[in-house]
């Protein structure tokens, strides 16, 4: 996939969950959300989506308030509507319905001048496998740090 200019990233979200799959969604924005968006002013940290009515919904996505902006300023939690095609929207439900899937906001970008979310079907990491997953990064950190010495 394609990414333009990525201005935020959900680091936390490969710790915490296995991901499965991932698309990318277009968001509703205000004027002001967006000159903020583009000035780096969004934390997915605690962020997900949830599909309601048939629409995805991006929940907990803080995006601070454009400072130069006047009263038309949106709240910083508001929720987003993300779009998608209706097929992909009830895909991605049935499949958080029947299978117990979680869907995440992986990183914020923009193609061209749209506003892009990457979002991700994932799976919740259990305490073991988030322990195998430190032990990689460490032992691959280590092998690198053993090859920058030869």
């Amino acid at each position: 996939m394609d990414h333009g200019k990525v201005v935020a990233e959900n680091r936390r979200a490969r710790f915490e969950y296995f991901v499965l799959e991932t698309l990318e969604a277009g968001v509703v924005l205000t004027g002001a959300e967006v000159k903020s968006v583009r000035a780096g002013k969004i934390n997915l940290s605690d962020a997900f989506v949830v599909a309601i009515d048939g629409q995805l919904i991006l929940r907990n996505a803080r995006i601070v308030p454009y400072e130069k902006g006047s009263y038309f300023n949106s709240e910083a939690m508001r929720d987003r509507v993300l779009l998608l095609h209706r097929a992909e929207i009830q895909r991605l439900a049935g499949k958080v319905a029947q299978q117990g899937l979680a869907m995440v906001p992986l990183r914020v970008y923009f193609k061209g001048s749209l506003c892009k979310v990457e979002i991700a079907l994932v799976k919740g990491k259990k305490l073991y496998d988030k322990r195998a997953t430190i032990k990689e990064r460490d032992t691959k950190r280590e092998a690198e740090r053993r090859m920058k010495q030869y």
